[in-house]
């Protein structure tokens, strides 16, 4: 598989897409410009994101605040196979739909960021409740990896859990761990590695959205969306938050700050390929 470097970022999972939105992710206040790679950590409370977290990278962290937020953000680095991955940690969240600011962050960073990996931390003794949020992402973003962490804790309480199952039903791989012993690292780490070059395809479960004319009002509100900004990444989803009624959506759209990743942007022609670098 041949991989691509633009500004200091390898891709080898999708050539013509919009590659690089390292104006959106400088906004957010992360800079990528050494990482061959960003990986975003999501997951609900209490389900050892952070140990996951300080397992990938060790002593090579730092945390601060998102811009304009009271809301911490943790940050990260590894190295795994001569490549430099940026791992973001976001809010711990129950979901994605923005009733929080921590949801909204954690939202804007998979949408607007567009992280080459998102890894979700699950509790394997709570599997029921912590997929909400995995099915959420799932409707964002096809590049994710689930962590079934504390397993061990299932086992003691009688679950079995089938995790090629499991990673069967939602399309991406599932990785078993016991994070605070340090079980399912390595795992972890190549599965991230075959999603972010695309060597791992995946193929996430996604709900069907309702009878016939839902998904026609959707189809429609997705040709709308498009149309006033361009190049938006994920068009579907925000028309489903539209039609759900998301406060935040609504007022983006109407401000015209949904529209930043795409105005931020630019195409360039490399050779017979359009590639999406950050404007000057």
């Amino acid at each position: 598989m041949t991989t691509t470097v633009i500004d200091g970022r390898a891709s080898s999972a999708c050539k013509t897409c919009a590659i690089f939105n390292q104006a959106q992710l400088k906004k957010m206040g992360i800079v990528v410009a050494n990482a061959d790679y960003v990986v975003a950590l999501a997951g609900n409370p209490n389900t050892g994101k952070s140990t996951v977290f300080n397992a990938l990278t060790g002593l090579r962290q730092h945390t601060g605040n998102w811009p304009g937020k009271t809301v911490s953000r943790a940050e990260g680095g590894f190295n795994y196979k001569d490549l430099n991955y940026k791992l973001v940690d976001l809010p711990g969240t129950y979901s994605l739909l923005s009733m929080s600011t921590d949801e909204e962050v954690a939202r804007d960073f998979i949408l607007f960021g567009q992280p080459d990996v998102t890894v979700v931390v699950v509790d394997a003794t709570r599997l029921e409740r912590n997929l909400n949020l995995t099915l959420q992402i799932l409707e964002i973003t096809d590049r994710v990896v689930v962590a079934l962490n504390l397993i061990d804790e299932a086992e003691r309480h009688g679950l079995q859990i089938n995790e090629r199952r499991l990673a069967k039903d939602l399309g991406v791989p599932v990785i078993p761990m016991v994070a605070r012993r340090g079980e399912g690292v390595e795992a972890l780490l190549q599965a991230i590695h075959e999603v972010a070059r695309g060597e791992y395809a995946t193929k996430p479960h996604r709900i069907k959205q309702g009878s016939g004319k839902l998904q026609t009002a959707v189809a429609q509100l997705v040709e709308r969306v498009q149309a006033q900004f361009p190049g938006l990444p994920n068009a579907h989803w925000v028309a489903l938050r539209l039609l759900d009624g998301d406060a935040s959506i609504e007022q983006a759209i109407h401000e015209g700050t949904l529209g930043d990743l795409a105005r931020n942007s630019a195409f360039v022609q490399v050779g017979d390929r359009a590639m999406q670098v950050a404007a000057s």
